[in-house]
């Protein structure tokens, strides 16, 4: 048997976690033959139903499951962790500023930063799913300055996969069938799904769906929205979906990327595509097995441009309201 992986996950007895957990414990984010050591991390009103997951876990007798350990102390949850899911956030509520929420999850995320620099493996890596994805990634990253900034990543993967499931359906194709589908910004409605550099069986997706009013218009609020319709529906937010978007993106990045395809995910921009070094930004991304590397030489069209220009300027923004918790 090899080494177990430590992998830390916060908000472990929500909705996500309960999703997650299974999957990771059964092999499916580092292969069949990989233990691990799962640390399971809730705040303290969370840390009965916990309790709860732990006996389901253990039930389920996972033969790749080394062991498991709960608490609501983040020093001892991040200690010698080789991967940090931070999954747990406050959620929105009705009538809530997005700046209020930034405020709340902010400090969270200050917390989970100082932790991770003090105890994490050295070779840990990070990703944010908790929303504000993106701002609270930059929060946890810049609150530890001793974690190298290409550690980090904030979940756009679900954006990507429901943007591959919608074009699939409009064409009557399989998911799997759609590559090089772009995210670029913000894991919000202002994101963008990049549809002009996506292919079909190879092929570009504007030359099989021959209807640009479509995919300029109902296609990218569908995407934008998604989130919003299945909480309509489900009367809660998506957890299968997430849970299995982290899932992928962990592999992704773990995993070398065909030379066909590529994945998005937010990391810390170098200043590419006009981007402001420094902010955690969607880009299209390629992995060596040891980190994204942002792809390069892509012409941007007026169009996507302009929405590109949209949802870079509300990370600025978001930036800008938590800078009280930015250290200088």
């Amino acid at each position: 048997m090899k080494t177990p992986i430590t992998v830390s996950i916060t908000g472990a007895a929500g909705q996500i976690g309960y999703s997650i957990l299974p999957r990771i414990a059964s092999g499916a984010l580092f292969g069949p033959d990989q233990p691990v050591a799962l640390r399971l991390i809730e705040i303290e009103p969370g840390m009965k139903a916990l309790e709860g997951v732990v006996m389901e876990l253990q039930d389920a007798a996972f033969p790749l499951l080394d062991s498991i350990e709960t608490t609501s102390d983040l020093n001892h949850g991040f200690q010698g962790t080789h991967w940090a899911l931070l999954i747990g956030s406050v959620p929105r509520k009705a009538g809530m500023e997005r700046k209020e929420l930034l405020g709340i999850n902010g400090k969270i995320f200050v917390g989970q930063g100082q932790a991770i620099a003090k105890s994490a493996a050295s070779d840990v890596r990070i990703l944010v799913v908790g929303n504000p994805a993106n701002t609270n990634c930059l929060i946890a990253m810049s609150n530890a300055p001793d974690v190298p900034p290409d550690r980090w990543h904030a979940m756009t993967r679900l954006d990507e996969d429901r943007a591959r499931s919608l074009i699939a359906q409009k064409t009557r194709h399989h998911a799997r069938d759609v590559k090089k589908m772009t995210i670029w910004g913000n894991h919000s409605s202002t994101l963008y799904p990049d549809f002009e550099h996506a292919t079909i069986n190879g092929h570009g997706v504007t030359e099989t769906i021959q209807d640009r009013t479509w995919l300029e218009t109902d296609f990218i609020k569908q995407v934008q929205q998604r989130g919003a319709a299945i909480i309509a529906a489900r009367g809660l937010s998506s957890a299968l979906s997430a849970a299995n978007a982290a899932i992928e993106t962990v592999r992704s990045i773990c995993e070398l990327t065909p030379a066909d395809n590529w994945h998005s995910a937010g990391i810390c921009s170098d200043g590419s595509y006009g981007v402001d070094p420094g902010l955690i930004s969607s880009f299209p991304t390629r992995s060596d097995t040891k980190h994204l590397s942002i792809i390069d030489g892509l012409t941007i069209s007026p169009f996507a441009q302009a929405k590109i220009d949209l949802t870079i300027q509300e990370l600025r923004e978001e930036k800008a309201m938590v800078a009280d918790l930015l250290p200088r």
